[in-house]
């Protein structure tokens, strides 16, 4: 083994505690895939607060988040859990109330912004959002861009492109403090390999000042240097590894379980009200002091259930509806 080496592994309670309150973060995933809900189950645990978070499409991971009170505020298309709810209960409620700052922007736009910071450019030309009403409304109020610097100036510029003169819209690019995402496998070293899409997660862990990565199975150092087109992040971008398999229930992982609708639906109807959410943040979260003990809590059987077929990468048998 070479002496250079350095192992990232660690535990869980150790990876949260090095993402403090006020933090800029993003989250990997897309809807019902690969977020990295271990993780987030510890931040509520841990108490963090006025985190400001940037996303695609993320899903039920924000809204329990948003529900917590974890959440300052939030830049992203949209979030939701696909046909479990068109909004995230806890996300519309928060919004409702104002509980929580919004600015909107496209999916794409919001890629783009994620590639900018990952490349180093400042900002992104494009041709999306013209002609819509996104480019009508800014969600930040202008004192809040001045309070802190990490965020944008302004939503987006509008400029002539000076070869084509065609208008182009410059959105700026983002670079979180931590990025947090959940994969197949890590190797000790953080060479991360992702089976299936990656959604926006290379983007996000690329424009981290600090990449955090919870994955089913940690592999020894090299282990992962057969067949490295099949990586997705080379290891010196990776500050943390945590293992924790089934880290990404109740939303599925490619190759490994599939996402639990029986879970989800019940999230959902719970979710509805004050009364119902923290009646399920008391069960399944603040009420166990562990991600094993939430496991212990969903059965063996039940998750034996969602094990994904090896050829498919998904279970063709799950019960949907």
């Amino acid at each position: 083994m070479r002496s250079d080496i350095v192992d990232k592994v660690m535990t869980i309670e150790e990876a949260v505690s090095m993402v403090p309150d006020d933090s800029h973060i993003s989250l990997g995933g897309f809807t019902t895939q690969r977020h990295p809900m271990a993780f987030i189950h510890e931040m509520i645990r841990q108490g963090k607060s006025d985190l400001h978070l940037y996303g695609t499409s993320p899903g039920g991971d924000w809204d329990i988040l948003i529900g917590a009170g974890c959440v300052r505020r939030v830049e992203m298309a949209y979030e939701a859990d696909e046909a479990f709810a068109t909004i995230g209960p806890r996300f519309r409620n928060a919004i409702e109330r104002g509980l929580v700052e919004w600015e909107d922007y496209t999916n794409f736009a919001m890629i783009q912004r994620f590639a900018a910071g990952a490349m180093g450019v400042p900002f992104m030309p494009t041709r999306t959002m013209l002609g819509s009403d996104l480019l009508k409304k800014e969600g930040f109020d202008p004192g809040v861009r001045k309070e802190d610097s990490r965020i944008a100036r302004s939503k987006y510029a509008v400029m002539d492109c000076p070869f084509t003169d065609d208008r182009v819209v410059l959105l700026p690019a983002i670079q979180t403090d931590f990025t947090i995402i959940h994969a197949q496998v890590v190797d000790r070293e953080g060479t991360v390999r992702i089976y299936g899409q990656n959604y926006g997660d290379r983007e996000q862990a690329k424009c981290a000042k600090k990449l955090i990565v919870t994955c089913e199975r940690v592999y020894e150092h090299g282990a992962l240097r057969e067949f490295p087109e099949h990586n997705s992040i080379p290891h010196f971008c990776v500050d943390a590894i945590v293992e924790v398999p089934y880290g990404s229930h109740p939303y599925a992982c490619h190759r490994c379980y599939d996402y639990d609708p029986e879970f989800l639906r019940m999230y959902h109807s719970m979710a509805r009200t004050d009364d119902g959410f923290k009646e399920f943040l008391d069960e399944y979260i603040l009420g166990v002091g562990s991600w094993d003990e939430y496991l212990e809590k969903i059965g063996k059987e039940r998750l034996e259930r969602l094990r994904a077929d090896s050829r498919l990468g998904y279970s063709p048998d799950l019960k949907r509806c």
